[in-house]
């Protein structure tokens, strides 16, 4: 066999093996860096697809633009690709209603598959702030409204926007101040340079249980199995429920077969006991769901949310 020869075997055997690996590699694309929450869901159920589907799992982390960039480039992706992207409102609610040019309609290019995780929003205040129930702080901001600061980890984040649907609720008239995460956030609420925070409940629990802040409400229907002692807002006397999730996603041009496919092997990974005990053990509520329930669900929260966008007047 001559040089010529040998290495157009070669490259016949590489390209057959990257066309079995291809096949028998499912790709789960986020737009989060690694270790956050969004990439944690996506490892915990990568984990237990592979020997569920009998093939390669692989999360991907396509960080940039909030998310968005992640989904352009899913989006774009030939048809046929073993591809699922797992994302949360904020890139699939929020950013096309305030983007003029987003690059991809939620509705159009991808395929609800499967919602896997809840995750509530909870309400603090620093020690300096002298009140310890909901209906306190209401009056306390009502009493005090030049006080009526409410830090958040970001503008046009999902908290911005649950500040300003509880600020409606409870008539209140509040200032968002975004901040550059929740670790600068936490910091000004410990240190009394904010009074109020709105903040995802597990990014502010740990400040809670050391008594570092307060948490007086989570936004959950029923309370949060990581933190059973915090009251609900319809608990506590406000008629407010609202969450984030986690939910994934198949680009509009996979067959429906395989859609169908994988949303079954999702959930029946989520009704696994060890994957509900590794999300409670990450601080975050699993969620077994259909691809028929995760349907619903992404209406009923388009529905719930859409307005309060809208209404704010957010630009990015």
């Amino acid at each position: 066999m001559d040089r010529r020869t040998a290495a157009a075997a070669l490259l016949a055997l590489a390209a057959g093996l990257a066309h079995a690996q291809g096949a028998d590699t499912l790709r789960i694309v986020t737009g989060f860096a690694p270790g956050g929450a969004t990439d944690r869901v996506a490892r915990i159920v990568a984990d237990k697809l592979q020997a569920r589907l009998g093939m390669t799992v692989l999360v991907e982390n396509k960080t940039g633009a909030g998310g968005r960039l992640a989904a352009q480039q899913v989006k774009a992706m030939p048809p046929g690709q073993q591809v699922l992207m797992l994302a949360n409102p904020a890139v699939m609610i929020v950013a096309p209603l305030v983007f003029k040019d987003n690059g991809y309609d939620p509705e159009r290019d991808f395929v609800p598959v499967s919602h896997v995780n809840d995750y509530d929003f909870a309400v603090s205040v620093g020690s300096a702030v002298p009140v310890r129930e909901l209906s306190h702080l209401i009056a306390w901001l009502k009493a005090n409204p030049e006080k009526a600061n409410f830090g958040v980890p970001a503008t046009g984040s999902l908290p911005h926007f649950f500040a300003l649907m509880l600020a409606e609720k409870a008539g209140v008239k509040a200032q968002v101040i975004g901040y550059r995460g929740s670790a600068p956030l936490i910091t000004d609420l410990v240190g009394g340079q904010v009074p109020v925070s709105i903040d995802t409940l597990d990014a502010v629990l740990p400040q809670h249980q050391a008594g570092k802040v307060r948490i007086l409400a989570s936004s959950g229907a029923r309370r949060a199995a990581i933190s059973p002692d915090i009251p609900t807002f319809r608990e506590s006397g406000l008629p407010l429920v609202a969450t984030g999730w986690n939910a994934f996603f198949a680009p509009a041009t996979m067959p429906a077969a395989n859609v169908q496919r994988y949303a079954a092997a999702i959930t029946e990974v989520m009704k696994d006991p060890d994957t509900q005990r590794k999300f409670l053990a990450a601080q975050m509520t699993p969620v077994e769901a259909t691809q028929a329930q995760t349907q619903a669900m992404l209406k009923a929260y388009r529905a719930q949310w859409a307005p309060v966008v809208q209404k704010s007047g957010y630009q990015p």
